[in-house]
Parts: C-alpha cells; sequence; structure tokens
C-alpha cells in the first residue's frame, strides 16, 4: 500500500505524492533551525528564470547508476484539512500539500532508486532572498512546531509526526531540516527534508534519508555553480 499524501508542505507534492512504505529507523535528538546568514534581498543576483533552474537539477548523470526518473504526476486538487496544529492550519489546507511555495520561479524532478521504494526529489526556486527565507521558514517552523498532527486529503486521514533535525553546515546562507513519519492504512513512510537557501536560490532535497544526505551537497554545487 502506498500512502498517498503530499509529503510536505515545502513544494514536493508533485513528485512525492506517493512515496512507497519503508522502514527507516528515527534516531537523533530534536534541533533548531540553523539560519547563518541575513538575507538581504539588495545584495543578492537577480531571480533566475523557471527554464535556467531546470538546468541546474540533478540528472541521472549526476546521480550515478540505479537511478530512474519519475514522470510527473498530475496535480491533485482534494480538500486537504489539517488537525492537531493550529499553526501549519492556519496557513490554509494548501500549506499541507505544498501549494504555499508560489513563487513563480521554479524547477523540479524526481527518482527512483534501485528499483526499490527508495526515491528522491529535488526543487529549486529562484526569488528575492527575504521571501525566500520568510516563505520557507514560516511552513518549516509550523510543521515541525507540532510533533504530531493529522491531515485528511481527499477523505483519507493520515497521521504524521514531525521532528526537526540538525541542519548541514557550511552550505548556503540558511538551512533547515525535518524528519516526516506519515502513517496510513497501518503503513509508514519515512521522509527526510533538507532545504538550503543561497543567496536568490532556495533548494529542496526530500526523500529517503540516505538518499538526501548522499545527494544534498552534489544537487547545491550544481543549483549555484553558475550563480
Amino acid at each position: 500500500m502506498r500512502v498517498r499524501v503530499a509529503t510536505t508542505a515545502l513544494g514536493i507534492t508533485a513528485a512525492l505524492l506517493a512515496v512507497p512504505a519503508c522502514s527507516t529507523d528515527i534516531t537523533g535528538t530534536k534541533h533548531a533551525t540553523a539560519r547563518t546568514g541575513s538575507p538581504t534581498d539588495t545584495t543578492q543576483a537577480a531571480p533566475l528564470t523557471s527554464a535556467a533552474l531546470e538546468t541546474r537539477l540533478l540528472d541521472q548523470s549526476d546521480l550515478g547508476s540505479g537511478y530512474l526518473r519519475k514522470p510527473e504526476r498530475l496535480t491533485q486538487h482534494d480538500d486537504v484539512t489539517v488537525i492537531g496544529c493550529p499553526a501549519l492550519g492556519e496557513l490554509g489546507g494548501d500549506a499541507a500539500t505544498g501549494a504555499t511555495l508560489t513563487f513563480p520561479r521554479k524547477a523540479k524532478t524526481a527518482f527512483t532508486y534501485g528499483g526499490s521504494s527508495s526515491e528522491i526529489a529535488e526543487e529549486l526556486y529562484s526569488d528575492g532572498a527575504n521571501k525566500l527565507s520568510d516563505g520557507i521558514g514560516r511552513i518549516f517552523d509550523a510543521m515541525t512546531g507540532c510533533p504530531t498532527y493529522q491531515v485528511v486529503a481527499g477523505g483519507t486521514p493520515i497521521d504524521i509526526a514531525s521532528q526537526k533535525l540538525p541542519a548541514p553546515h557550511g552550505l548556503g546562507d540558511e538551512q533547515w531540516s525535518q524528519l516526516l513519519t506519515f502513517s496510513a492504512g497501518g503503513r509508514s513512510t519515512v521522509v527526510k527534508q533538507t532545504a538550503i537557501r543561497d543567496g536568490s536560490l532556495l533548494l529542496i532535497v526530500s526523500g529517503s534519508p540516505a538518499l538526501v544526505d548522499r545527494h544534498v551537497g552534489k544537487a547545491l554545487t550544481k543549483a549555484t555553480a553558475a550563480s
């Protein structure tokens, strides 16, 4: 069975709406989000176009053998209700399915690995530094501020547990990271999300924890190589 729900409020809706269940151990202590820089729009480069962002996404040659590109899913418009997390609920039901990140300049991709349930998704956004920081920060703070809550999407209840993780040091200007566990129908899906803002670029890498850790640095290097 697959847990059919957007895995994040971070714009990864299409890529991970149907992440297969996996059994990843959840370890570690809760940590605060790392914010190592103060965004200043006036000192950042102009935002990139969506077409330019597309060229900076990871591809199969970057990832190595065993990765297959996932076809993009059609956007779903199920009614979404958040239960047990007032902060996330105040952002609106769309926040639970990623629609809150409405930056117009964006690109995304997703891959499966080794024919298994392991998946990784990448999204890039470009806008003013303050806009990126505020947009991603508000949603991360809301989600990780509620250790457990429930999302009802299209009539299906999904229990969600969130846990802040240590953000990766030395990458970009600001970093966020969390672990989410989705439970429905007796099965669970564990997804790690790491977001990094570097100037006018916002990178979000989500999916199987080991794959996120393996490729997030590579993704940032490619995204910012020509900046």
